[in-house]
């Protein structure tokens, strides 16, 4: 049985799905406000706050949906399936540029691609029976694989980890460690992972580079990435992979944090002992963040242990006040823009990332040169917005706020007609 909804745990999910947005979709990336950009490497900016938030809620949400621990065959199908849905959904995407056809060229394989993609969203994000979501999961999960390692050209370098894919694999191991103990023991599992990774990163020698080390692709996570995904890797970086293998233990740590938060949130105690609780565990989180930043730094391509702390502190302290704002104070009249956003993320997660890839591929004639074509994503940017602004700081950030009401407006209808899309 489902709890009510915590409305400040949807405005915190809807605030981060809205401000990643802005982010992955700037009108140019070479014209970015530093705030809007991820740290070269080590270090922090609110851009790489907003998958660990987003791992951190959905933690959070963990003991809503599954009030009453209750564990079996059905519950575990149940999870792994829903896990799966989500790995899935970010599997495709890097897949949609690929699909290729009869020897199909420009509009034409468009139209078969967005077929094709409305049908895997309809089959992932659809209501249907326990048995038939599995079967589908499961045979679309049994095709990408397949063309991953087919050795087909189209696909053979096609990425196989994602910020989507993490989550589901978070997702898994967290509700199954939610629903099989209690909170100590969670306690004892999140700093188990987290002071491992940080013993296998600080000390175990890297093969083929020397001594242990936390540079871009010389350290441990890197080499395992290269060894067990070569050739299926991120392609700005080819030889590893920010949403790696090894990297995706440190975030299951993320995600029990968020999940252990949602347990306090859930305590049958005065409310007000409930905000003394979390402020007091997110500024412990920041603190010991930062300790270990010392020997340890913060790190969102390598999701340190610092790292994690750091931003599940951060992401408690901001849930913290939202859940006295809305829940105890009761002033609420500000929230449906983030309420919009936070009931319906994976339809924008997924979507978000199709639109930009679509308007990529529609080529259209260049206003100043007759013989060139430019896609309609930089005919808008550059003949439309850009022409309104002298900073092109402002016309990138501008476009990306366009976008996300353009968005605003497709949620809102959603909202209004009570759609929800669930994995």
């Amino acid at each position: 049985m489902t709890k009510e909804r915590l409305i400040s745990l949807d405005v915190f999910r809807g605030f981060t799905i809205l401000l990643m947005t802005i982010v992955n979709n700037p009108g140019s990336w070479a014209s970015i406000y530093p705030p809007l950009e991820h740290a070269e490497w080590h270090g922090c900016t609110p851009t790489d706050l907003v998958f660990p938030f987003f791992v951190f809620i959905m933690g959070t949400a963990i003991p809503f949906a599954m009030p009453t621990k209750h564990f079996d065959s059905v519950v575990f199908n149940k999870i792994i399936v829903r896990s799966l849905r989500i790995f899935c959904l970010g599997f495709f995407l890097a897949f949609f540029g690929r699909f290729e056809l009869f020897g199909l060229e420009g509009i034409p394989l468009l139209i078969i691609r967005l077929l094709i993609t409305f049908a895997v969203a309809y089959a992932l994000l659809g209501n249907f029976t326990l048995k038939i979501k599995t079967y589908l999961v499961l045979g679309i999960l049994a095709i990408l694989l397949f063309l991953a390692y087919s050795k087909i050209e189209a696909y053979e370098d096609v990425r196989i980890p994602g910020v989507l894919q993490r989550i589901g694999i978070v997702y898994f191991f967290a509700s199954l460690l939610y629903l099989k103990t209690n909170l100590k023991t969670q306690f004892i599992v999140a700093a188990s992972i987290l002071v491992l990774y940080w013993v296998l990163m600080a000390f175990v020698p890297v093969p083929g580079f020397g001594p242990a080390n936390f540079e871009k692709g010389t350290n441990l996570a890197a080499w395992l990435d290269n060894v067990l995904l070569n050739g299926h890797l991120w392609s700005v970086s080819k030889t590893w992979d920010p949403e790696g293998i090894l990297s995706t233990l440190p975030a299951i740590g993320t995600g029990i944090l968020g999940m252990w938060i949602g347990q306090i949130l859930n305590l049958q105690i005065n409310k007000i002992e409930i905000v003394k609780k979390l402020a007091i565990t997110g500024i412990a989180l920041v603190l010991t963040g930062l300790l270990w930043n010392i020997i340890f730094p913060i790190n969102k391509s390598l999701w340190t242990s610092s790292y994690v702390l750091y931003t599940a502190g951060i992401a408690t302290i901001c849930l913290t006040i939202l859940y006295y704002i809305i829940d105890i104070a009761n002033y609420k009249k500000w929230t449906k823009l983030f309420l919009i956003w936070g009931v319906n993320p994976m339809i924008v997660f997924f979507f978000s990332g199709i639109i930009p890839r679509v308007m990529s591929y529609i080529k259209v004639q260049s206003p100043e040169i007759a013989t060139e074509q430019i896609n309609l994503q930089t005919l808008i940017y550059k003949y439309g917005i850009a022409t309104w602004f002298e900073n092109p700081l402002n016309s990138s950030v501008a476009y990306a706020i366009i976008y996300a009401i353009f968005w605003s407006c497709i949620l809102w209808v959603f909202y209004k007609k009570k759609l929800i899309f669930k994995v």
